[in-house]
């Protein structure tokens, strides 16, 4: 395990607390009344679309509950607030996946499998080999390094052959737009952004391109989250709406993001969404045990766990399926 993930595991300290408080907002929506529930998300249509659903249909005041919703830039921080009582529930990427696995949070439901996932280059750059010796800026813990390690892999390369530059989304975005870095591990919609800047920019690899299943997840701290089983209601009563109802989810998540519906339509283009029905079918008959610990082999393989642990040691799938009875 690097020395850079060494700090960042240890630190619910105060530079990444800070970081967990300055990329959200006290209250960017959510409802009244209930039991109150923190939920994180990320700013995107995996992340969000499930709780604009909820607000929409008034979900939590039918399960009586209430949310207060938080955004952050990525799911390793959620993770970390989670640890420290900030946060109740959170939405993480694929890429996180390892800390639920190394302990840190349980995964209370799938949302969607998501190949949303990119290494990019800037013009010029044509192959990953073209990225040998440069600066490719990463997220750490994210599916953006995830992305950038299967790539470098099936390129017959590793982490030691570039520059990584290690810094958050937000930060690549710009890094990347303005020429200081070389390549980046990341994913849409923040790449439409990117190419509002670099249109002529170069996608050398993608997750749909390299295969296997991504998963995106809830999660939440400890044993036990508060009101969990509703809370997994509330989440499966979304996603079958989102599953019903896809072009209206757009049009709920883009008001509750602030954003034009054709970028959120774009960005739902890289999702594949499952029914409840589905989901519990794929718990029960160990697919989504088989997703997770796809996962947790290629964490084994980067160092980010030492061992590959059961699935179902941080999978909850029991309140999952009890929940959809």
């Amino acid at each position: 395990m690097s020395m850079s993930r060494r700090t960042f595991l240890a630190s619910l300290s105060a530079t990444s607390l800070a970081l967990a408080v300055s990329s959200c907002s006290s209250d960017d929506g959510g409802s009244s009344g209930g039991t109150k529930i923190r939920f994180g998300y990320i700013a995107d249509y995996n992340g969000a679309s499930l709780l604009a659903i909820a607000d929409d249909q008034g979900l939590w005041k039918k399960h009586g509950l209430s949310a207060s919703y938080k955004t952050f830039v990525n799911g390793p921080i959620q993770i970390q607030a989670l640890g420290s009582g900030d946060l109740d529930y959170g939405y993480i990427g694929p890429g996180a996946l390892w800390l639920p696995a190394s302990g840190k949070a349980r995964v209370v439901a799938i949302d969607t499998l998501t190949y949303a996932d990119r290494v990019i280059a800037k013009p010029g750059i044509t192959t990953l080999a073209g990225l040998k010796g440069k600066k490719v800026g990463v997220p750490e813990g994210t599916s953006g390094e995830m992305v950038l390690q299967l790539a470098l892999r099936d390129a017959g390369m590793t982490m030691d052959d570039i520059k990584k530059v290690a810094m958050d989304a937000p930060t690549i975005v710009s890094a990347f737009s303005a020429g200081q870095i070389d390549g980046a591990g990341i994913n849409y919609p923040l790449i439409d952004t990117i190419k509002q800047k670099v249109p002529d920019l170069v996608e050398l690899a993608s997750t749909k391109d390299i295969g296997g299943s991504f998963p995106t997840a809830f999660v939440t701290g400890g044993k036990k989250g508060p009101a969990e089983a509703k809370v997994v209601k509330v989440l499966q009563e979304a996603n079958d709406w989102r599953a019903a109802h896809s072009e209206e989810s757009v049009t709920l998540t883009a008001a509750l993001l602030k954003l034009p519906e054709d970028k959120v339509a774009a960005d739902a283009s890289h999702v594949e969404t499952l029914t409840t029905a589905e989901l519990v079918a794929r718990t029960k008959d160990g697919t989504v045990d088989k997703w997770l610990d796809g996962m947790s082999d290629f964490f084994v393989s980067t160092g980010q766990l030492k061992k590959a642990p059961a699935a179902t040691s941080f999978y909850a799938g029991d309140v999952y399926t009890k929940a959809a009875a």
